[in-house]
């Protein structure tokens, strides 16, 4: 089993008492009384990432899921031919009937792909103030296929990231919300810690994946006065499409279950790591796969 690791003095204090579920591995984050957390994103046709990584994600860690599809693409592990935004109204009229119903705790946001979708998510967001706000800003597809437009950069920055718990940005997605060029080793990294504070979210998981030539996965927290590595075997393999959508999911499906943000972090990262460390058991498509959200099979549910 892998552990991602992270720093003294970001884990809660001994003395302070937890429920026995908030003590258990990633894989035993089930609660009788279930969470419900809602996915803002696009759907993938192929499967891998996107609205169905998602369900997929928060189903496997306790999690009950929700829907919000902001765009249908045509996809597969090759990557993206076709995007389709779904209508404004329609994007809108989603978001009231779920939360009108639904007790929604944590909301995950994914792929938005143009800025009059991203003001109405914010609006909505502001309107019904979900206990948690998990933003992955999406940019680019694994495949490399760009699913933001660059004009809508700077609403998301403005509108959005300021109400999130946390984001989490890859290395070039990090670049992009600060202009800054794409890091290539750990210190370029923490170079970044001050431009991704100024977007104003609460904090910022900076992930260090695409540092390919590091032995780890070598992530970076960035709370408002402290950061942390938070460190992962990494695996040999090309099945890592929804990657980033798997573990921005994972974190909000824990923050739903009562997790600080520090431990929700970590065991999102414990999660990923186990889901991609299973990925070749799949075999699915002829580019890059998916990863392997039920890696620990029927265990997950009870």
């Amino acid at each position: 089993m892998t552990h991602s690791s992270i720093s003294k003095d970001l884990t809660p204090k001994a003395s302070t008492p937890k429920p026995s579920t908030q003590q258990h591995s990633a894989e035993d984050m089930i609660r009788t009384n279930t969470p419900i957390v809602l996915t803002i994103a696009g759907s993938d046709s192929g499967g891998g990432a996107g609205i169905q990584a998602d369900i997929k994600a928060m189903s496997a860690t306790g999690s009950f899921a929700c829907s919000v599809i902001t765009a249908i693409t045509s996809q597969n592990t090759q990557g993206v031919s076709a995007i389709f935004p779904i209508p404004l109204d329609h994007v809108a009229s989603q978001l009231d009937a779920v939360f009108t119903d639904l007790n929604i705790v944590a909301v995950k946001v994914g792929m938005l792909a143009d800025s009059q979708i991203i003001k109405v998510v914010a609006d909505k967001i502001k309107q019904y103030q979900p206990k948690h706000l998990v933003i992955d800003p999406v940019m680019v597809a694994t495949s490399g296929d760009l699913l933001l437009e660059n004009s809508a950069i700077t609403t998301l920055k403005q509108e959005l990231i300021p109400l999130a718990d946390i984001i989490t940005p890859n290395l070039p997605e990090g670049a992009a919300l600060t202009g800054k060029a794409v890091p290539e080793s750990e210190a370029e990294m923490q170079g970044m810690i001050k431009d991704l504070r100024a977007l104003g979210a609460k904090a910022v998981l900076l992930k260090g994946g695409h540092l390919e030539k590091d032995e780890n996965s070598n992530d970076l927290l960035i709370l408002p006065t402290t950061s942390a590595l938070i460190s992962a075997k990494r695996f040999p393999t090309k099945n890592t499409h929804g990657t980033g959508c798997t573990l921005s999911s994972a974190i909000a499906s824990f923050l739903a279950q009562g997790n600080t943000l520090p431990e929700a972090v970590d065991l999102g990262k414990q999660y990923i790591s186990r889901a991609i460390a299973h990925a070749d058991e799949l075999q699915v498509g002829q580019g890059h796969g998916p990863v392997n959200h039920f890696f620990a099979g029927h265990g997950n549910v009870r």
